[in-house]
């Protein structure tokens, strides 16, 4: 016989989520005593702890890890049955956490979630931007629905498919002594000043496979956004490999030149990505078919 409830799967999901039961108890409207003892009650049920605890705090353990993309999938089917079964069943509700790195947060965002967020009113859209490392980390650890991440995964875990194409251009202010150049060679690029976007973007591995096809130059900043290694570039602080999405209205305007480089290879793909456990319920497969998919 199932003992445990909804409210009890909901505690355990929420809590997950929040990364603590009071956080937990104030998105549920519930207060903490009651969380702690929804969460105690399903562990009780289960035969089984499900976070580990320390100091007061708690951490999801191997067996909450496992249970945790079950308990989200139960809640949604509960949420789809709810509606199916009401007058409102072609109406989508409920909230979809959507992860997209920094490219994708900042220049794309109407593209990746434009028609979807207009098209589902009733739907709650939670976008996480960050670089590639962390919102992998999000959809492994399951806080993330879907994601789009410049690059392909290898990961067993996750399932990529590609979106659409993309690229990187070499930038430099106008007054450059690069800019002014009419037709450039690798060697050109020797003893460099290269703004880098931070460790663990998925365009920092880019461009040091790149870098490495160029005489050595000196990396002199490293910036986690795209728009502060653009101002960087505009402020004459070094060059930089930046989306081509980011930086066409600059290159218009005179604020920044593009450099001509056919012997670098700077496409690249942008791909969404899923846990392949994540249960595929409407609101997964409607995002999925505006996106192309």
């Amino acid at each position: 016989m199932i003992s445990f409830s909804p409210k009890q799967l909901e505690v355990f999901v929420a809590i997950t989520l929040q990364g603590s039961v009071k956080a937990a108890a104030k998105v549920l409207h519930l207060t903490q005593p009651a969380a702690s003892m929804a969460l105690a009650e399903l562990e009780k049920q289960l035969g089984s702890s499900l976070f580990d605890r320390d100091k007061g705090r708690l951490f999801l353990n191997q067996k909450g890890k496992d249970l945790l993309p079950l308990a989200q999938e139960i809640l949604e089917r509960m949420r789809e049955l709810e509606q199916r079964a009401s007058d409102a069943q072609d109406t989508l509700r409920g909230n979809f956490r959507v992860g997209a790195s920094n490219t994708v947060g900042n220049y794309l965002v109407g593209d990746l979630l434009g028609n979807f967020v207009n098209r589902h009113e009733e739907v709650t859209v939670h976008l996480q931007v960050a670089n590639s490392d962390e919102i992998v980390k999000g959809v492994l650890e399951h806080s993330l629905d879907v994601a789009c991440i410049e690059g392909e995964v290898i990961n067993a875990d996750i399932e990529s498919i590609a979106w659409r194409d993309d690229q990187l251009q070499v930038c430099a202010r106008p007054d450059h002594p690069l800019a002014l150049k009419k037709q450039l060679l690798e060697s050109d690029f020797e003893n460099q000043r290269w703004i880098l976007r931070e460790q663990g973007s998925a365009t920092r591995l880019l461009c040091e496979r790149e870098l490495s096809r160029l005489p050595k130059g000196h990396i002199v900043m490293e910036l986690g956004q795209v728009e502060a290694i653009k101002q960087a570039v505009i402020a004459g602080l070094g060059i930089a490999f930046l989306p081509k999405v980011a930086v066409t209205y600059a290159i218009q305007s005179g604020r920044l030149k593009r450099l001509e480089t056919p012997f670098l290879n700077l496409d690249r793909k942008l791909s969404i990505i899923y846990h392949k456990q994540r249960y595929r319920g409407r609101l997964m497969d409607n995002f999925l078919s505006m996106v192309g998919m």
